[in-house]
């Protein structure tokens, strides 16, 4: 087998794993929060806990970024996996919310391994495969988010969350040792510039594609995530108890997973075709549709048909955005440019779910999806309009790009 498909396979069973353990645990912490005896603004603490671990990455992602450009990718995707293992370790043991809120800090500090994962198949695959090695990756994610919710949703009834978080971090410690042994990072050109975290803000401001890229990421991940930290507490909100919420949001969960392992593939190979361009924007316009559509529905059927049907076109999406990131920029600068957009990811993860349990709070977690949607469908409009840039890429990332 090739190098970089060896890479592909084993970097893609990793990202499955850390998915899963990320999911097992994240999308229950409100449930966990009234499980350490939160008995008042839950909806606010969900906020904060979601959003810290992202705020925390968008500070973080451009050093680690330039210090994964110098010393390599793989050292990076170990370092974070250890730490993934050890917080969920200590998850396990909280008692107080403000523990929980350290950690996931700590989370988001010093974590990283799907994005660096995902660096190292954008920098080490053929340049007209990577279309189809993105796509793949996705997948990984996907079929982590369905395994995840599940094997989490399942623990927590059977036991508690403490025992899925516990589970997620010995997850993840196997994750990273396959990494150790199994992923060879090639053709890899030491930055000879110092570490710095400006000259890499310097070399992406003249690259106008990959800016624009960088807000789309961002406006995109902010929507998504106003509905995360809320989902949960919507099944409570429609008549279900917490214990069962905790089965059924993993379901629930797990259909836009299912969705994106159906059809994700065949949104790559149909980029291949016609451009990373235009599938973001099918994406974007059905998950702003989408999203609209799951308002009316109060029957958790009904309302799980919904969102099987959002994430067929969602899935499409980010894979796009990470090959227009491959696109935008050349080989050298790709390690960082991927950081780049993991803060962006990072800054919509952190702002959208305190938008999103603000906006419950206050008005109503239907007011979230409404949010969601239209947000969605101006990334859309903001995608379209884009377009110009596409075909000034190249140049830029082959001539415009500033050595550090």
């Amino acid at each position: 087998m090739e190098s970089w498909k060896k890479n592909l396979w084993v970097l893609w069973f990793g990202s499955l794993i850390v998915s899963s353990s990320f999911s097992m645990v994240v999308p229950f912490l409100p449930l966990f929060l009234i499980e350490i005896g939160v008995t008042q603004n839950i909806e606010m603490w969900s906020g904060l806990l979601f959003s810290a671990a992202f705020f925390a990455g968008a500070l973080s992602s451009p050093f680690w970024g330039s210090v994964g450009d110098k010393y390599g990718r793989k050292p990076m995707i170990i370092r974070a996996g250890f730490v993934l293992c050890i917080i969920y370790l200590l998850t396990a043991f909280v008692t107080h919310p403000v523990q929980l809120l350290i950690l996931r800090i700590l989370q988001g500090l010093l974590s990283g391994f799907i994005p660096g994962a995902i660096a190292i198949v954008g920098t080490n695959t053929p340049e007209k495969r990577v279309g189809y090695a993105l796509s793949t990756m996705s997948t990984a994610t996907a079929t982590g988010s369905i395994m995840g919710p599940l094997l989490g949703g399942v623990l927590s009834k059977v036991f508690d969350n403490r025992l899925a978080f516990g589970s997620a971090g010995v997850l993840c410690f196997l994750a990273t040792l396959l990494v150790i042994f199994y992923v060879k990072e090639e053709k890899f050109v030491p930055s000879k510039g110092k570490l710095s975290v400006f000259n890499t803000l310097k070399q992406a401001a003249v690259n106008k594609m990959l800016m624009i890229v960088l807000v789309l990421t961002m406006v995109t991940q902010f929507s998504v995530m106003t509905i995360e930290p809320v989902l949960s507490l919507y099944i409570v909100e429609i008549g279900h108890s917490a214990s069962d919420a905790s089965i059924l949001a993993g379901f629930i969960f797990s259909l836009v997973g299912i969705a994106s392992i159906i059809f994700a593939p065949r949104w790559g190979k149909l980029a291949d075709k016609v451009g990373f361009q235009k599938i973001l924007m099918i994406g974007l316009f059905a998950g702003g549709i989408g999203s609209l559509l799951q308002i009316p529905f109060h029957n958790i059927w009904a309302f799980s048909v919904v969102r099987f049907l959002y994430g067929c076109f969602f899935c499409a999406v980010f894979p796009a955005l990470n090959g227009l990131v491959v696109r935008s920029t050349p080989s050298d600068f790709r390690g960082r440019a991927f950081s780049l957009n993991q803060t962006a990811n990072q800054l919509g993860g952190m702002l959208g779910p305190l938008a999103g349990g603000a906006i419950s709070g206050v008005f109503s977690i239907h007011t979230v999806f409404l949010i969601t949607g239209l947000f969605l469908l101006l990334t859309m409009g903001l995608a379209y309009w884009s377009q110009r840039f596409g075909s000034l890429s190249a140049q830029q990332a082959s001539t415009k790009a500033i050595d550090g």
